[in-house]
C-alpha cells in the first residue's frame, strides 16, 4: 500500500528555509549517513515525488545540492509540482499539477506503483497534503542551527505519533506517524 512521506530536514526551532528560501544553514552541515533516515535506504522506496513551486524553483537553481542525480533534474521517480504556474518542465518525467491534493490521489498512487509519495519540500504543501489525508508519515532531521525566521516545518495543528529516533553525525532524527487533526 501506498505511503506518503513527508521526509526533510529542520532547525531546532522548526524553520526548513530561511527568510530567502535559503538552505545554506542545512548545506553547511556535515552529511549524514546511515541512520534510521538514511536517505539511499529511503529513496529506494520512493516511487513518486511531489514538491510545489518554491521547492521546484530551489532545485532548480541549487545543482551543488543534486548530488549523483542526473542533470538538470535529480529524480528518476515520477515528479509532480503543484502549482498555478506556466512552466516548462525540466525534464521529461515532471508533470504540473494544480488543485487539491486528494483530486490527484488516484494519479499519484498509480504513478508510484505499489512504493511509497515522497513530499519533497514545503511546510504548507505537507500541511495540505495532511489537510487531505494525505500524510502517513513525517521523518524529520534535526540540524544543530537555529534561525530565529523562515518558513516552518509544517504549516497545521497536528498530533503525531514517535516511532522512532536516532542519530547520524550531527543531526537528531525522528520518524512520526501522523495521528489526526488536533482541533
Amino acid at each position: 500500500m501506498t505511503a506518503y512521506r513527508f521526509y526533510t530536514a529542520t532547525t531546532v526551532d522548526g524553520f526548513i528555509a530561511d527568510e530567502h528560501d535559503s538552505l545554506d544553514w542545512l548545506l553547511s552541515q556535515p552529511e549524514p549517513s546511515g541512520g534510521i533516515l538514511d536517505y539511499d535506504r529511503f529513496i529506494a522506496g520512493i516511487g513518486a515525488v511531489v514538491m510545489g513551486y518554491t521547492t521546484y524553483q530551489w532545485v532548480l537553481g541549487h545543482p551543488e545540492a543534486q548530488g549523483d542525480g542526473p542533470s538538470p533534474w535529480p529524480y528518476e521517480q515520477p515528479t509532480f509540482v503543484f502549482t498555478h504556474r506556466e512552466l516548462d518542465p525540466a525534464a521529461s518525467n515532471i508533470r504540473l499539477l494544480s488543485g487539491a491534493p486528494e483530486a490527484h490521489r488516484e494519479m499519484l498512487e498509480a504513478a508510484a506503483d505499489g512504493r511509497d509519495v515522497w513530499i519533497v519540500g514545503g511546510g504548507d504543501l505537507a500541511a495540505q497534503f495532511a489537510d487531505a489525508g494525505m500524510v502517513d508519515e513525517i521523518d524529520v532531521s534535526i540540524a544543530p542551527v537555529t534561525l530565529g525566521a523562515g518558513r516552518p516545518l509544517f504549516k497545521g495543528r497536528y498530533d503525531l505519533e514517535l516511532e522512532e529516533f536516532g542519530r547520524s553525525g550531527a543531526f537528531l532524527e525522528a520518524r512520526y506517524r501522523v495521528a489526526g487533526r488536533r482541533q
